[in-house]
């Protein structure tokens, strides 16, 4: 699906949406830029919360798309890398998005990350009226400012409401295979989910290199939950397409464990990210897992990895 997909239903100004339409305002009032949008990371890594410049009216209006399209905005989530280039050079790789801007202003395209603290929390578009903007100096002064930006995005999602059901409750495409834990907040359940993942897995053919590594993965995180909220939480792993994706969601107050703001050795404004990849455990996650990330919210976080079988 296109970056044009139906809006998310209920939008209202939450903290998340007063951050984005004001970065979106500012982006979109740089010299060159005419239309800019921002995306999120959503359901496990597997689509994105979008919105734009020509999105943001008395609400802003949302759309999911799919992290695996072919975009420039979902690559330079998937690889953490900045993507940059003229309609000409960019249409091999995205050639029916390219197909809808060349009857219009676009002439050259930047996307450019928001990583926090090693997790790439989603990604910015700018779409540019002249090719000059692609000048190193001048692409990197439209997107210097993307990691504040995506500070400021993360502390907005805390003080947002979590979109959505339960795990266990939301659909999944036909042909997806899913399977789902409620996992106690003590420290035995982390073996019970050990045990659940490494037989769900075997049951679906998953190599045993796969599974140890998806449930070495997963004892960390889930103790990681434990120990911060000392809560229950859900657990939700799912087979498509060869990619295994793993989500922990729980429920806790985080005492200590929330992001919160603190300052670096100038003296400016940081956030403190309590995931942020240090220690034995997110360390393992971070060189094991082909892709990892969180979302976080007013009710807890949601922690997701991905491993391909």
């Amino acid at each position: 699906m296109a970056d044009d997909g139906a809006p998310t239903a209920g939008a209202s100004l939450v903290p998340l949406d007063v951050v984005a339409r004001a970065a979106l305002g500012d982006l979109v009032a740089a010299p060159g830029v005419h239309r800019a949008g921002l995306a999120l990371t959503e359901g496990g890594g597997r689509r994105l919360r979008f919105t734009a410049s020509d999105r943001t009216g008395v609400a802003v209006e949302w759309c999911h798309i799919d992290a695996y399209d072919d975009l420039p905005l979902t690559m330079t989530v998937r690889t953490g890398e900045r993507v940059a280039g003229t309609l000409e050079t960019l249409a091999p790789l995205f050639p029916d998005w390219i197909a809808r801007q060349v009857d219009g202003p676009t002439a050259a395209v930047v996307a450019a990350p928001m990583v926090v603290h090693g997790q790439v929390l989603g990604g910015v578009l700018l779409q540019l009226e002249s090719v000059e903007d692609l000048q190193p100096a001048r692409r990197d002064a439209l997107t210097a400012g993307v990691t504040a930006l995506g500070e400021q995005l993360r502390r907005a999602q805390l003080r947002s409401p979590r979109e959505g059901a339960a795990l266990s409750e939301e659909p999944v495409p036909d042909g997806v295979l899913v399977a789902d834990l409620d996992v106690e907040g003590h420290p035995r359940a982390v073996g019970a989910a050990r045990r659940f993942v490494r037989g769900r897995l075997g049951e679906w053919g998953v190599d045993d290199d796969t599974i140890d590594t998806v449930v070495l993965c997963l004892s960390e995180i889930v103790t990681n939950a434990v120990i911060h909220t000392g809560t229950a939480s859900e657990l939700r792993v799912t087979l498509e397409d060869g990619v295994l994706t793993t989500t922990v969601r729980d429920a806790g107050n985080h005492h200590g464990h929330r992001p919160t703001s603190g300052r670096d050795e100038a003296g400016a404004t940081v956030l403190e990210e309590p995931l942020r990849v240090h220690g034995r455990g997110l360390q393992l996650v971070d060189a094991l897992a082909a892709r990892w990330g969180s979302e976080v919210d007013v009710v807890g976080t949601t922690v997701w990895f991905l491993a391909e079988t």
